[in-house]
């Protein structure tokens, strides 16, 4: 009788786990939620409570925050193509020595060259320098994909070469001087006050994001009724929109409490001839201008990979090489395109990072391709080839300078700081190994 009566309390147990095991297992079928992106976000969010504690609060400020969206920036722009170069099998070790290098010769042109034809701060003098950029980076990433697809030299081989000519083409530009000043136009694509939109666009930004996305959810639901697919709950769908919403509209507020500093205001004030006080004075800085352009970059770089033939035939040729080649993929085409790709991607990375130093020096880029590759490998990308997506490598970068911007925040040096980010790569691809496994 005992033994029947303490059996049941275990048995009730046993079924109430059962129970619960089977409503979370339906709320992430419902919901379609990727499970591994998901763990990837816990572990940034663990990463910022943890250095926040560990910098005495310091972490989690507007300030700070704000901050680490624009030094994450460049990197995230990188990251979106390392994806597609990754998915393929290949790799680049050249984008950080190709950044320096655009990076240099934008300033040189801007700094040195346009001013004696233009004269300084001309009009058009950033859309050249951005447009020689562009260009430049195609160029190389020309080069790069040429020899990779056509000459048949590993991506590796090509790459390392490209990471020792770059860093020395770029030394060798200006003999290992720093160019600067930058076009003043052209710095607003570093963020800080000026480059930055401002709490009333923020919020019309972040309004029209949440109705973008609303409109992604209706517009699916639509095109799976179309096709008979099954359809998610209407709870889930209205689930996913409620908390996309409020993640843009929470990251709009972040950017919004970040006010200018007192002497930024200070010299508005005088600039502007105005009789305010400075304390009296509130202006926010809202959403950097280089975080809209990696916003930007994602999204075109998720259409293309997920939405347009290209992106097919890439992880088509990441699956299984050989028989996207039998389907008459032309595979040799298809990898100079993605090389190209990563050349403009890393202009548009180098525009960023000289706008945000205000100036170009040798320095520049210096590994960055570490933290590029680490970003699209933490975010989900397979060195296996096949599978990756834009924004787990976006938030793979934010992860990485998450990091680092913690690191500096406790005063760790720069050799430290290393180490931990090799350690982190090495976990991420053993992380990546045994979830194929399982997957298996």
């Amino acid at each position: 009788m005992s033994e029947s009566s303490e059996a049941q309390p275990s048995g009730a147990v046993g079924t109430a786990r059962q129970s619960e095991l089977s409503v979370v297992a339906r709320f992430f079928k419902a919901t379609e939620l990727d499970t591994r992106m998901l763990g990837m976000i816990g572990a940034l969010v663990l990463i910022w409570i943890l250095f926040d504690l560990f910098s005495g609060g310091l972490f989690l400020t507007p300030r700070n925050l704000w901050n680490l969206s624009v030094q994450t920036a460049s990197v995230a722009v990188m990251a979106t193509g390392m994806v597609l170069v990754i998915v393929t099998r290949n790799i680049d070790l050249s984008v950080g020595s190709i950044l320096g290098f655009v990076g240099m010769i934008m300033a040189v042109t801007q700094a040195e060259i346009l001013p004696g034809i233009i004269g300084f701060d001309h009009p058009a003098t950033w859309l050249i320098a951005l447009a020689v950029g562009i260009v430049l980076g195609a160029a190389i990433g020309a080069l790069h994909g040429y020899v990779i697809a056509y000459m048949g030299v590993p991506a590796f081989i090509v790459t390392l070469g490209g990471l020792l000519v770059w860093r020395g083409a770029a030394w060798w530009v200006t003999s290992g001087r720093t160019v600067a000043p930058m076009d003043s136009t052209f710095r607003l694509l570093g963020g800080g006050p000026a480059g930055s939109v401002g709490a009333t666009v923020s919020w019309v930004i972040g309004l029209i994001v949440c109705a973008a996305i609303i409109a992604m959810i209706v517009n699916s639901r639509r095109q799976r009724k179309r096709f008979s697919f099954p359809l998610r709950p209407i709870w889930a769908e209205t689930f996913l929109a409620a908390i996309g919403c409020i993640l843009v509209l929470g990251a709009v507020l972040i950017a919004n409490t970040y006010y200018w500093p007192i002497g930024i205001v200070r010299k508005y004030i005088q600039a502007n001839n105005l009789t305010i006080s400075e304390t009296d004075l509130i202006v926010a800085h809202g959403i950097a201008i280089p975080v809209l352009v990696a916003i930007i970059v994602g999204v075109v770089m998720t259409f293309v990979a997920t939405r347009t033939r290209f992106g097919r035939y890439v992880f088509a040729m990441g699956g299984n090489p050989e028989a996207a080649d039998l389907a008459g993929i032309k595979t040799r085409w298809v990898t100079m395109k993605i090389f190209m790709i990563m050349g403009v991607l890393c202009a548009i990375a180098a525009a960023i990072s000289t706008a945000r130093l205000n100036a170009a020096t040798n320095a520049q880029g210096t590994l960055d391709e570490l933290l590029t590759i680490a970003a699209a490998v933490i975010g989900g990308t397979s060195l296996a080839g096949g599978v990756g997506t834009i924004a787990g490598a976006m938030i793979g970068a934010l992860v990485m300078q998450s990091l680092q911007s913690g690191m500096v925040l406790m005063g760790l040096d720069t050799p430290l700081q290393n180490i931990v980010v090799g350690i982190v790569l090495v976990i991420a691809v053993w992380l990546d190994s045994l979830y194929r496994k399982s997957r298996q």
